[in-house]
């Protein structure tokens, strides 16, 4: 099988986590990873199965992912599709579960896309690497949201063992 992982990345967690999937799918596929930039132009009708992975950015996917979706939707209709979110707020267990994630119910509503398998996973805060003004955004928003704010700290919150479970699972989508 052919597998394609697009990912649309702010900071890179999602990037990394697509890495993770893309090495427990390729002992029994053939996997290439891209971007959203270079996914504009591939071929999607050559895969078997896509995988789209997306981060969140104050509130949203981007914009670029959201209209490759819409303009892409009857293609990855027709092909056996997965689809995760990666965003800070899936630290919190109420909403760590697609069906309860207010930025995958938004998402999947906006683009209208129904993928086979759906999936979120929490982010990273990486403090250090930030410049000032989104230091000082996302310290607020994890003030608000009771998350750490110590500005001298990365915070992973990714849960290595989901990821490696979903990735297993799209095996056998």
């Amino acid at each position: 099988m052919d597998n394609l992982i697009i990912y649309s990345t702010t900071d890179g967690q999602t990037k990394k986590i697509c890495e993770s999937i893309g090495s427990t799918l390729s002992d029994q596929n053939n996997v290439e990873i891209i971007n959203i930039n270079q996914a504009i132009d591939t071929d999607l009708d050559k895969y078997d199965k896509i995988i789209i992975g997306a981060s969140i950015r104050y509130g949203k996917h981007s914009n670029k992912l959201i209209s490759f979706v819409k303009k892409n939707k009857t293609i990855l209709h027709l092909k056996k599709s997965a689809f995760f979110s990666v965003n800070v707020v899936a630290r919190k267990e109420e909403k760590s579960s697609p069906s309860t994630n207010p930025y995958v119910i938004k998402f999947l509503k906006k683009t209208n896309w129904l993928p086979n398998k759906v999936a979120v996973f929490a982010g990273k805060v990486d403090y250090p690497s930030y410049n000032f003004i989104n230091k000082n955004v996302i310290r607020l928003i994890m003030f608000i949201t009771k998350g750490p704010t110590n500005t001298n700290n990365s915070y992973e919150f990714t849960n290595w063992q989901n990821v490696k479970k979903f990735a297993f699972e799209l095996k056998y989508l």
